[in-house]
């Protein structure tokens, strides 16, 4: 939902009620902010060759966003810089405007994930996670940082979870949709694995670059066929979870699905139901249907959130997935940011407005 902001009296007027925010996207205003927590040889090294992505096209992403850097208009600090690069202009116009007493931070770029060179992408996303607590979690206790590992390196991916493992300022481990394989792939268990030793979620956020096209018949021709397509992402991502055995190799895992819409998952845990029934012989370590592993370890943001003309059809989505399964979230700052005095179509009672707008944040995070 693309709203016009509001003036800040005016949101803060309609969201009195304290609230998570579970996708908030800092920036860096340029790699030389990273600087600092790089060694000299990776400085040089970018300057030089640039950081390389896994995907076939020379600089930035494969389709042109619709705004620069997905952003708001209204979102650029007025000292300048990339929208979500200051922590004093975030706070005023969303944290303090909109009552966020909890707010996950998932940086998208550059955070080193899906580098073609795996050192320089270990030594970005340790970067990237000193960043976080360096100048946004330790300035504001209001947020907390994600693990951003470098996940086509698993090893080096697990020893970033145990490093940062028991550190306040982390809530969860990051990773993005599009890897170079199906995410239940063995090669990533190691990260899994690292997780739940660690007693965290793992988030996994739309986007990213594995190198393959979005859909399974090459590239779309439009940035709006690539937004459509972080759905069927997510739904290979979870499937491919599902049968590797992840999660029954982990029955305590927290899983968040983040930014890939949520009204998908009836249908398709329906669908999976069916085939596992018939199929089941080929993944015996699936020992029950695949809604219930999804109702029992899924979490899913509500950013983007659907909205059919009749909302009542909204109700029953929702009422299938469970209210304590969805996060409230708002992509701020990026151009489909949903404001939360806006984002709920429905009417909701005083119990479930907490759920949804807090408690469920509460159980994933534990903040």
């Amino acid at each position: 939902m693309n709203v016009q902001q509001t003036p800040v009296k005016e949101t803060a007027a309609a969201s009195r009620m304290a609230i998570a925010d579970g996708d908030i996207h800092p920036s860096a205003r340029s790699l030389n902010v990273l600087a600092p927590f790089l060694e000299r040889r990776w400085i040089e090294h970018i300057q030089t060759f640039g950081t390389g992505p896994r995907h076939g096209f020379f600089t930035g992403p494969a389709y042109p966003k619709s705004q620069p850097g997905a952003d708001r208009r209204d979102a650029t600090p007025p000292e300048g810089g990339r929208a979500g690069s200051s922590l004093s202009f975030m706070q005023a116009q969303h944290l303090d405007a909109n009552n966020i007493a909890f707010g996950i931070l998932n940086p998208l770029a550059p955070s080193g994930q899906g580098f073609r060179n795996l050192e320089l992408g270990t030594a970005m996303t340790r970067a990237v996670n000193d960043w976080q607590v360096a100048c946004w979690t330790a300035p504001d206790s209001r947020l907390r940082a994600s693990i951003v590992v470098p996940y086509e390196d698993a090893e080096a991916s697990a020893a970033e979870i145990r490093r940062r493992a028991g550190d306040a300022n982390f809530a969860q481990v990051l990773l993005l949709s599009r890897t170079g394989e199906p995410t239940g792939r063995r090669r990533y268990w190691p990260i899994f694995d690292a997780a739940i030793e660690a007693g965290l979620p793992v988030g996994i956020h739309a986007f990213g670059y594995g190198g393959h096209p979005i859909t399974g018949s090459g590239w779309p021709s439009y940035y709006l066929e690539e937004m459509a397509g972080h759905a069927q992402a997510s739904q290979a991502g979870l499937a491919s979870l599902i049968f590797e055995g992840v999660f029954a190799r982990h029955p305590a895992l927290k899983l968040v699905l983040i930014e890939s819409g949520f009204a998908w998952l009836p249908s398709f845990a329906w669908r999976l139901d069916r085939l596992w029934a018939r199929m089941r012989a080929e993944v015996p370590h699936v020992k029950e249907p695949p809604s219930e592993t999804i109702r029992r370890q899924v979490w899913v943001t509500t950013q983007p959130m659907e909205e059919p003309s009749d909302p009542a059809h909204l109700a029953e989505v929702i009422d299938w997935i469970g209210w304590d399964r969805l996060i409230f979230a708002t992509d701020y700052p990026h151009w489909d940011y949903d404001d939360p005095a806006h984002a709920m179509p429905l009417p909701l009672d005083a119990a479930t407005r907490q759920r949804f707008f807090r408690e469920n944040a509460r159980t994933v995070w534990g903040f």
